[in-house]
């Protein structure tokens, strides 16, 4: 059905509003394209600039437990877990044999004692009858070499004692010896603390001749250190008696204080990585920390609180500290400023200089959205 000319004329008409609709809507969208780019407000808060690592913990103090004779275990009076004193009993070795050696020590003396009174007794007789032979031979009642003989044996008589003596003393030594073996067999806790673990089993037989066997390890949970790995690129940044803290996995955000201790020289290269050790202690009087946990550590190299932040994606680095940010007014005019800055997490910075609070900051193309970036708003 052809349209009339009628029909054809509002045909038109309504095109043409159309068109000069869809251009106005784009001429007023241009114009407030400003009102569209990300922005972010500068804020107050709390910031910290830290070194992230990860770390494990182990007992800042503990002991291995060995045996230092060799022989049966058989007795193991604690298992893992166990909360000892220091000088409480712990284990035993079979010591038949060391009692044995030690009741053998003992009689021997017993009988050089009684030798020994022996022979002083025959020294005193030897003495006195040298005394005589040399008062007769003043008289001429007696030869010379009837004096010389007496003198000859007291003297014998003084040498068999004086060896005697040393014998005694050697074996005095030796029964020492064998008492400390004895005592060696009961096996007692050097410190306070916990049984960490245990690699004995009781009825092993030891052999210390070689190497002290370990047999378990004490350790005390109520200190442990944090041992943690730093790359290369952030060993710089510490520096001894430095703040440091860190959670654990299913920690649910609880923290564990520390300084660090030292900074350790030698590295540990993984996969190529150059790694080195800055460890740090830690009470644990609730102990919640066990050995060998993962700690992701946190170094606190600068922080400032109540200070002014701004996204460091809103800034552009001019030269060290200082920076320029563009700030987008109210009317949409955008302003270039200087801006220095002080304490810097790569993700928001401390403005010192440049920025007031609540002022709005264009954020850099490509960058990523900060938290407290106002969302772009649809045309």
């Amino acid at each position: 059905m052809a349209l009339s000319k009628k029909n054809k004329r509002a045909i038109m008409i309504v095109i043409l509003l159309l068109l000069i609709a869809g251009l106005t809507g784009w001429f007023l969208s241009d114009s407030k394209v400003e009102q569209h780019l990300p922005t972010a407000k500068v804020v107050r808060g709390n910031l910290q600039e830290k070194v992230t690592a990860t770390g494990t913990l182990n007992p800042k103090n503990y002991v291995d437990v060995g045996a230092q004779i060799s022989g049966q275990l058989v007795h193991l009076h604690v298992e893992v877990g166990s909360e000892v004193e220091a000088g409480q009993l712990l284990a035993e070795i079979d010591a038949r044999v060391l009692e044995a050696n030690v009741a053998a020590s003992r009689a021997q003396l017993r009988a050089q004692a009684a030798q020994l009174r022996d022979r002083k007794a025959q020294l005193k007789l030897a003495g006195l009858h040298y005394q005589r032979q040399k008062a007769l031979r003043k008289d001429e009642a007696v030869t010379e070499e009837a004096v010389q003989q007496a003198e000859a044996s007291f003297l014998s008589s003084q040498a068999q004692v004086d060896q005697l003596q040393a014998q005694i003393e050697q074996n005095q030594s030796s029964l020492a010896a064998d008492e400390a073996n004895l005592e060696y067999a009961r096996i007692l806790a050097p410190m306070s603390g916990t049984v960490v673990s245990i690699k004995a089993q009781q009825g092993q037989t030891l052999n210390a001749n070689q190497q002290a066997p370990v047999i378990l390890q004490v350790a005390d949970l109520k200190q442990m250190r944090v041992e943690t790995q730093v790359s290369e690129a952030d060993i710089s940044r510490l520096n001894v008696g430095m703040s440091a803290y860190f959670t654990t996995l299913g920690s649910q955000g609880e923290r564990w204080q520390g300084k660090l201790l030292r900074i350790e020289p030698t590295p540990v290269v993984e996969n190529n990585v150059v790694l080195y050790n800055a460890p740090f202690d830690v009470e644990n009087l609730a102990g919640k920390l066990l050995p060998q946990m993962t700690a992701q550590v946190f170094f606190i190299v600068a922080e400032t609180k109540n200070a002014l932040l701004v996204p460091t994606a809103a800034l552009q680095r001019i030269k060290r500290n200082t920076y320029q940010a563009t700030v987008l007014h109210s009317d949409g005019r955008q302003e270039q400023r200087d801006v220095k800055v002080g304490v810097n997490d790569r993700i928001q910075a401390e403005v010192l200089e440049g920025l007031s609070e609540g002022e709005a900051l264009l954020l850099q193309a490509g960058a990523k959205k900060p938290a407290n970036a106002m969302p772009r708003m649809p045309r």
